[in-house]
């Protein structure tokens, strides 16, 4: 029998400061108050990774159809992000063919290596740069681009309209201004997507929008270009985040970086990037009936949000949870998700940063240096990653 006792109610946490410096808070939540309404952001925390998980592999009850998302706003649509059981299932796997491990392994990932060494051939060897935006960026909107099927679209427009995506979004605080950005993003991506749809239709290939527009029976056009902007907005941070993630920690922990390129875990360290700082950090579920969690009273209409990367930093689960450590026994991190929303780019992300790039760049730089570590800016509430990388490049 529910007690109806409300989650504690904080009005002292801000954006601002789980935009900036997110860890500190969620490790006292997590020993404090593991279940909290947050009034900044209009949500219940979640900050246990069991709670985390049970959420979201419980979709009768914790729906992904938050009406009060700034996402349906920011995509002017209501996106498969948004959707639960056989409608969202029909729009993920609309896309999945071109997703696929197979299809990865036949046309995604030679096309990685060759973008990989033609960006790699780009950087001045000897020089400082900003990674971050001069390879991590660019790489992973090139390769999107191809996925996706528009392959005409520049690395700056895929870069622009992905941050535009993000940022509206994650505005949970619903100012104007994200949203006047992502609003001329969403221009230019449909007059681009409508002229693709066309060259697609004529000319079928193996990339998301082919797939989908050239399906026995496809999904209406208004959700194939959903689909699309949902993957532009996800398909960049997360590989681009992951990467200078990853290059941060193995130039401030060399020591592991001797010992990976020793044995080839380049996968064991992609997977430990994205669990020491989540690409994604949050996600919203609108509770569909009266719930409890851990003694709390969760009412029929609330709003919760899973802190994955809370989760991710659980000390039931992780030992050292703030220390970058490829060498972990088990690493069950929630970076992809959970339950029927688990990350469709997966395979995707794994293969071209674990299996490619990585290697890739540091056999091209194998002294590459971080000349100050607290030069690098960390940033971001519902997507995080570094904003700026700056290394030697020797």
């Amino acid at each position: 029998m529910l007690d109806h006792q409300l989650a504690p109610l904080d009005d002292g946490i801000t954006i601002d400061q789980l935009t900036v410096a997110p860890y500190p808070i969620y490790r006292r939540l997590r020993a404090e108050a593991p279940v909290l309404r947050v009034k900044s952001v209009g949500r219940t925390f979640l900050t246990k990774a069991s709670d985390c998980k049970w959420v979201k592999d419980t979709p009768e009850i914790f729906s992904s159809d938050d009406p009060n998302t700034p996402m349906k706003r920011a995509f002017l649509a209501h996106t498969l992000m948004r959707k639960d059981g056989k409608e969202h299932l029909a729009e993920r796997m609309a896309m999945a063919p071109a997703l696929m491990p197979k299809t990865i392994q036949e046309v995604w990932a030679p096309l990685y290596r060759q973008f990989a060494d033609e960006y790699l051939d780009r950087l001045p060897a000897g020089e400082v740069v900003d990674l971050h935006r001069d390879l991590s960026a660019p790489i992973a909107a090139r390769i999107l681009a191809h996925i996706l099927g528009i392959p005409e679209a520049t690395d700056e427009q895929m870069i622009f309209w992905s941050q535009a995506l993000i940022d509206g979004a994650g505005n949970f605080g619903w100012l104007p201004g994200p949203f006047e950005v992502s609003d001329r993003a969403n221009a230019e991506m449909d007059l681009m997507l409508g002229k693709a749809i066309a060259r697609v239709r004529a000319v079928p290939d193996r990339s998301a929008l082919s797939v989908m527009v050239n399906a026995e029976n496809p999904i209406a056009e208004s959700q194939i270009i959903a689909n699309i902007k949902i993957a532009i907005g996800g398909g960049i941070n997360e590989p681009r985040d992951a990467l200078s993630t990853i290059v941060y920690g193995f130039l401030t922990e060399p020591g592991q970086l001797e010992e990976v390129r020793r044995t080839a875990k380049w996968g064991a360290a992609f997977e430990e990037g994205i669990r020491w700082v989540a690409p994604i950090q949050a996600s919203s579920r609108l509770v569909l009936e009266d719930v409890e969690i851990r003694g709390f009273h969760i009412p029929k209409g609330d709003t919760v949000m899973t802190i994955q990367a809370s989760a991710n930093h659980d000390e039931e689960l992780f030992d050292h949870p703030e220390r970058f450590d490829v060498f972990r026994a088990k690493n069950p991190h929630q970076a992809f998700g959970s339950g029927p929303h688990h990350c469709g780019g997966a395979h995707i992300a794994r293969r071209t940063v674990g299996a490619v790039m990585l290697e890739a760049l540091f056999e091209r730089f194998p002294n590459m240096t971080l000349p100050d570590p607290e030069a690098v800016l960390w940033r971001g509430f519902g997507f995080r990653g570094p904003i700026n990388l700056p290394v030697r490049l020797g």
